[in-house]
């Protein structure tokens, strides 16, 4: 890592990293997962080509910007009191720990099963895969950054929850360091988000029952920070022996979740605000989840432990789903992008079963033969249903689109 001037004082500094990934990574697909709808003010994408992300750091707010060159090699800039952090964790960012091998693997096992189905699916995959051949999964390392937004898509179209995340940014967040794309701003303290005022939440179209959640989980960021491996998380309370916190909400899809152990009752409704079949159960796997340990404790230069993808990933799900509010869905969509794991299907969601269904059968299908046709993929089912979104596979639209609804009005 280099440092060169750039003005005054820290904000000010620019300071520059130079990766060559060992294979072509394509920026682009592996960052847009953080992108939150047109407007977001933490992601910008500007005519140069380069790729702006803000983030809160364990060391503070920095900015970082990501150009990539045709020769492959990847220079990252960053400014702030975040911005040492930000450059050291950019090859996790960019998907450098993602397991691709063990996709290969999966895939040329599967070919050579003997099962007719298996090896239709294994070679559907794989031209997926090869047209998205520098789709990397990676992770942010910032568990509270991806829920906060995760919270604000419970229920709602995404349009509507981008618009209440562009308000709380702009007027809670702090302005990017360095020389960010006008209106971009750094994503808020979990301090902060504790004492948004009621009447802030209902200006930016968010009803009470994901307030709630997001406050609530501001009291255990610590603890859920934790659960990516980075070193210098303070202590949080245990969200057992809180005695303030907030209890559940009847209604709530991830609510429901909770109180039945993580699986959807009857009627609990998806990202899209549409009821998904009574008993759709959570991703496979999430229950063993509860009471597996922590990551071994080696850790590597950059600070992070090693096991921390998969253990961590686990015992995020664990702790998450531990919270009201929070359920299979939002717990999957935060493991996704905080931890990188490529084995978190975002069960619930209100468009993926029809999309997972039509691209391998040309039927839709609910989450449960979802679930049933990415079971061969087991250890990459994210991947797989990420490679299927950016196919631009797509079953025929009946109907008009659901509209969205303006909780400021209400």
């Amino acid at each position: 890592m280099g440092v060169v001037a750039a003005g005054r004082g820290p904000a000010a500094q620019t300071r520059e990293r130079r990766w060559r990934p060992a294979a072509p990574v394509d920026v682009a697909l592996t960052l847009s997962p953080h992108r939150r709808g047109g407007g977001d003010p933490a992601w910008r994408r500007t005519p140069d080509g380069a790729f702006w992300r803000t983030s809160r750091t364990p060391e503070g707010p920095g900015t970082l910007r990501v150009t990539g060159s045709r020769d492959g090699e990847i220079l990252g800039q960053a400014w702030g009191p975040g911005a040492g952090w930000l450059l050291e964790m950019l090859p996790s960012m960019l998907g450098a720990d993602d397991d691709v091998a063990g996709f290969a693997a999966l895939l040329a096992r599967l070919a050579r099963s003997g099962d007719p189905r298996h090896v239709r699916a294994a070679a559907f995959v794989a031209d997926l895969a090869g047209r998205a051949g520098g789709l990397r999964i990676g992770r942010s390392l910032r568990v509270f950054e991806a829920l906060a937004p995760a919270v604000l898509e419970q229920k709602v179209v995404g349009r509507e929850a981008w618009r209440a995340w562009r308000f709380l940014l702009r007027r809670y967040g702090e302005p990017a360091p360095g020389p960010a794309p006008d209106g971009m701003y750094v994503v808020p303290s979990p301090e902060v988000w504790r004492v948004v005022p009621s009447w802030d939440w209902h200006r930016a179209g968010a009803e009470a029952v994901r307030a709630r959640t997001i406050v609530n989980a501001a009291r255990h960021a610590a603890k859920l920070e934790r659960t990516t491996g980075v070193l210098g998380a303070v202590d949080a309370p245990d969200p057992a022996r809180t005695p303030d916190a907030a209890p559940g909400s009847a209604g709530t899809p991830d609510a429901a979740q909770v109180a039945t152990g993580g699986r959807a009752s009857a009627g609990v409704e998806g990202s899209a605000g549409v009821k998904n079949p009574a008993g759709v159960t959570g991703s496979a796997g999430a229950e063993s989840s509860a009471g597996v340990e922590g990551s071994t404790g080696v850790k590597n230069s950059a600070g992070v432990e090693s096991s921390a993808g998969a253990e961590g990933s686990a015992e995020a799900d664990r702790l998450l789903r531990a919270l009201p509010g929070i359920g299979v869905w939002t717990s999957a969509e935060v493991r996704q992008r905080a931890h990188g794991d490529p084995d978190a299907p975002s069960v619930g969601d209100f468009h993926l079963p029809g999309l997972v269904g039509y691209a391998f059968t040309g039927r839709k299908t609910d989450d449960d033969g979802m679930l049933e046709l990415l079971e061969p993929f087991r250890g990459h089912r994210h991947r797989v249903i990420r490679l299927i979104e950016l196919s631009g596979i797509r079953p025929p639209a009946r109907g008009p689109r659901m509209a969205a609804r303006d909780y400021r009005s209400f």
